[in-house]
């Protein structure tokens, strides 16, 4: 059946979930104004770019890593902050080049992940009962009645500091910082002395090597920017939706509208409803965009999603990311898989298994441990590979901090020793040391499935 004419105002006809109650109608219709009238923060251009390397991932010539904050702070948009998470984002990413020969598309949570779903609008703080924080660009994490009330100003913050962000990881990116001869650069600083640091430092002094030879044979990063800089899309869960509008932009090359918030956006487990306002605004925009898929997705649910997100099956459009948790996966995905293989849809399939298995302790912090962490991706891994599909790509929550939020790891960090620098603003996430070790461990899996099923064009090294 035909779908009905889509506008960039037609979300508003439809049920939207997960919207704050903005005290000032007028004065927040004036704030979206202001932003809409501000450049946008990607382009149209960058976002078809992005687009084709995801058709590459969809057809498995190339692998999707997806990672960053949980959910950004203000306070740490800053030099040093970014640049971390960009450290560990290329360290991941040249560990599961190397060892697996194949092309990563990296794609990060950053500039712009300052919202957040709640599964409750309140919360209790201290035997207060108050407004749940929504992120930054919403509300404050100061547990205060005045600092819980959602501000409009905070949409306008949130844009700018997106643009910071940008500005500077396109500097890093372009400007010399990710060419591949500061391979040993991007070895955070705890993580050096480790193991894991001296197994990347090998790996990386293997790269610095062939890049030796190479430049013998007269190819070196000035004649090829390959090897000078990186391609880096970035990446929120597009959960405000006057916001995302407000940021969407007519190109004028083809005429149609583009989310300019980000290269690539998605639509969260919370508000996937077929008959919401989310999947009404994005089944309209050209951007790559991708959707959560936890237990409560069923096979009819599922396709009537791909259906309606990707109605021309156009390969890199769709990414469905799956969020089952390491005790469900086994039972939820392969139905799942089998449905969109048999009706021939073009899909990236990632796994995030960071949501699904997520906890509180005794002690009332929430984590995940690790090897929940690890044992969904490695059923993740064998169940594409049964199914005769591609595992595309994995879809992370982490950061370039020392943080202990996460539990195990080659580290082995304790319940105990989860106070000692817990400083998410939301869930968990997964520290640098905890984030190679898991690059090691799929970049193994990745050459052990190409043996398994050679046809999916993952190349062995």
């Amino acid at each position: 059946m035909a779908q009905k004419p889509w506008s960039i105002d037609s979300y508003k006809m439809f049920p939207a979930e997960q919207q704050p109650v903005w005290p000032d109608p007028v004065y927040h219709r004036a704030i979206l104004e202001e932003i809409r009238n501000q450049p946008p923060l990607v382009f149209a251009g960058e976002v078809r770019e992005l687009k084709r390397q995801l058709a590459e991932v969809a057809q498995g010539k190339a692998f999707l890593l997806q990672a960053g904050d949980c959910a950004e702070e203000f306070q740490g948009t800053h030099g040093k902050n970014i640049r971390e998470k960009l450290k560990i984002l290329l360290q991941m990413a040249v560990v599961l080049t190397y060892g697996n020969l194949t092309p990563v598309v990296k794609i990060g949570r950053i500039a712009g992940q300052y919202s957040k779903p709640r599964s409750k609008p309140t919360e209790e703080v201290n035997g207060q009962t108050l407004p749940s924080f929504r992120g930054d660009s919403v509300n404050a994490i100061t547990p205060t009645l005045e600092a819980r009330t959602p501000d409009s100003n905070r949409l306008l913050r949130a844009y700018h500091q997106s643009a910071a962000t940008l500005n500077l990881l396109r500097a890093f990116t372009h400007g010399g910082f990710a060419d591949l001869s500061r391979v040993h650069s991007w070895n955070l600083d705890f993580v050096k002395n480790s193991p894991l640091g001296n197994k990347y430092e090998a790996m990386a002094e293997d790269i610095t090597r062939a890049l030796a030879f190479m430049r013998a044979c007269g190819i070196d990063s000035e004649k090829f920017p390959q090897l000078h800089q990186v391609d880096l899309y970035t990446s929120h869960e597009a959960l405000l939706l006057d916001y995302e509008a407000a940021l969407s932009r007519v190109d004028s090359l083809t005429g149609d509208w583009y989310n300019c918030s980000a290269h690539f956006i998605w639509i969260g487990e919370r508000t996937r409803q077929l008959d919401g306002a989310h999947l009404e605004y994005f089944r309209g925009i050209k951007n790559p965009v991708g959707v959560k898929i936890g237990p409560t997705c069923d096979r009819d649910t599922l396709l009537k999603l791909v259906e309606k997100l990707n109605p021309e099956n156009e390969p890199g459009r769709l990414t469905l990311i799956t969020r089952f948790g390491a005790d469900k996966i086994e039972s939820c995905l392969p139905p799942l898989v089998r449905a969109v293989r048999d009706e021939g849809a073009s899909v990236v399939w990632s796994c995030d298994p960071m949501h699904g298995n997520t906890y509180t302790t005794t002690n009332g912090y929430k984590t995940r441990h690790f090897e929940k962490i690890v044992s969904e991706l490695d059923q993740f891994f064998q169940i594409h590979v049964s199914e005769g599909t591609h595992p595309g790509g994995v879809h992370l929550e982490l950061t370039g901090d020392h943080v202990t939020e996460c539990l195990g790891g080659v580290e082995d960090i304790t319940d105990e020793e989860l106070p000692y620098r817990y400083n998410t603003a939301c869930d968990p996430r997964l520290n640098a040391k905890q984030s190679l070790e898991l690059s090691l461990h799929i970049s193994e899996i990745l050459k052990k499935k190409a043996h398994q099923r050679p046809d999916l064009g993952l190349t062995v090294g």
